[in-house]
Formats: structure tokens, C-alpha cells, sequence
């Protein structure tokens, strides 16, 4: 059965339970916006649409939301603006979704924070798939929850599994995204390895990833900036030439 459209930045008033992940649409193009809410509610997802960032504003206070689908082009404030604005205050999973398919405008709203990206026309399988794999990543992975790890440390860094926080050496909460957490978290699993941009493509993201590798050197250049003294010369995060990347400190799980 379709649902009808919830109106701009109104949740969906279903019988679905508040464990069920809720979902902000916002994008502009009604039929999208009708397609993307119909084919989501049908897979056991809470939806709520925003046409623009003032939309957007009201349903990120009215209620939680898990993860929110951003157009680039939106009247008004553009949606790499209010990404840029979202991360600045909020870690809520970022997916881009745009008409503009140029690398260009990838590894800007990557830059900025965005956590993954699907560029029109889209198959509503592929959308799907890579919000089931965001959220997905905001979950305990590869048995840390099992074995009892909860925290990973390096150099006075501490990498807080179950609260998915970064910790600077002075104890400081640092801002970090989903997607940065992700590859953190992979590369302290794997000190002393050198891994390939494919490898931590499907460490991070899985089978929904896409051939964009560039997504990788983006993130890893943003977690330098916060954990290297210097970025433009890294110890921590190592580049191999023709190899892919090497997380150099001993870390310790507790």
C-alpha cells in the first residue's frame, strides 16, 4: 500500500515502533520526495520530508532523527551549506544526494561532512542499501561488543567504541563524523597493516560502496587534521605510496 506524503518536515503517523529508524528527506522535487518516502516506508523506515533548510530546521527540533538524505540543490540555503551547518552542531549520518555527478563536487560534501553520496537518477534499492549501511556502521562492529572492547588507545588518543567518540589526549571530546569514526576505528584495529583504498572501502562501507575511492584520501585527510601535529606531515596515518594507507602507533584495547 503507498502512504500518502508527510508535508514538509511532518513525521510520518504510522503504527511503526520508535526503534524503527527515522529518516529526513530533504529534497525539493516532489515526485523524488514521493518516490524516495514511499519506497522507504515500505522497507520499515519512519519518514519526514523537508523541502528546504527552514523545513529542515522545524523537523530536526520537532524529533530525533537517525540519518538525514540532503539534496545539493535547494532553494535557498544549498545543501552543502546546511551540511556544513548540521556538522558544525550535530553527528547525525549525512547522505548527499544530488543530480551533479563530477568527483569535484563529491570530495566537497565529503570535505564538509557528509558521509556518503548517491547522485541522481538513483535506483531506491542502492538509496536504501546505503542507509541500512550508515546506520549499520553506527553500530559495535567485527565482535568489539563480544570480545568486551570498548575502547581503543594510541598515543594518548582514546577511541571510545561504544560511545563512538573521539577523545583527544587531554581528555577533550573531538568532533568527528560517522564516516571519519569508521575509518578510525578500522585503522586501529589494524596498527602496523598497510590497507589499500579497496580494503578500507569494504572495512567501512561494504558491499554499499561505489568506485570512489577519493571518499577514502577525503576522510583520512579530515582525521589528520584533528590527531596529527602536523597534517602535511604525518606520523600517525602514513601514506605507501602505490600501497594505500598505514596506521603507525601501538594501540591498546581495554
Amino acid at each position: 500500500m503507498l502512504h500518502a506524503i508527510t508535508p514538509a518536515g511532518a513525521e510520518t503517523r504510522n503504527t511503526m515502533t520508535q526503534t524503527t529508524p527515522h529518516i529526513l528527506v530533504v529534497e525539493d522535487d516532489r515526485e523524488i520526495s514521493a518516490l524516495v518516502a514511499r519506497y522507504l516506508r515500505a522497507n520499515e523506515c519512519r519518514v519526514s520530508l523537508a523541502g528546504d533548510g527552514r523545513a529542515m530546521d522545524r523537523a530536526l527540533a520537532d524529533s530525533r532523527v537517525d540519518l538525514v538524505v540532503l539534496d545539493l540543490m535547494l532553494p535557498g540555503e544549498d545543501g552543502l551549506s546546511l551540511c556544513r551547518r548540521l556538522r558544525a552542531t550535530s553527528s547525525v549520518p549525512i547522505l548527499m544526494l544530488t543530480a551533479k555527478t563530477e568527483e569535484i563536487d563529491r570530495i566537497i560534501g565529503l570535505e564538509i561532512g557528509a558521509d556518503d553520496y548517491l547522485g541522481k537518477p538513483f535506483n531506491p534499492r542502492e538509496l536504501l542499501a546505503r542507509i541500512r549501511a550508515i546506520l549499520r556502521r553506527g553500530t559495535t562492529s567485527e565482535g568489539e561488543a563480544e570480545e568486551g572492547v570498548r575502547r581503543l588507545a594510541f598515543l594518548g588518543w582514546t577511541l571510545d567504541v561504544s560511545l563512538r567518540q573521539l577523545l583527544s589526549p587531554e581528555a577533550a571530546r573531538i568532533a568527528i563524523t560517522g564516516a571519519e569514526f569508521d575509518l578510525l576505528h578500522a585503522l586501529c584495529l589494524r596498527p602496523g597493516r598497510v590497507l589499500s583504498r579497496d580494503q578500507l572501502l569494504d572495512l567501512t562501507q561494504g558491499r554499499a560502496a561505489g568506485p570512489f575511492e577519493r571518499s577514502i584520501d577525503v576522510l583520512i585527510s579530515r582525521i589528520r587534521q584533528k590527531i596529527e601535529r602536523d597534517p602535511r606531515s604525518p606520523e600517525i596515518i602514513r601514506t605507501i605510496r602505490s600501497g594505500g594507507y598505514l596506521f603507525t602507533p601501538e594501540v591498546t584495547r581495554t
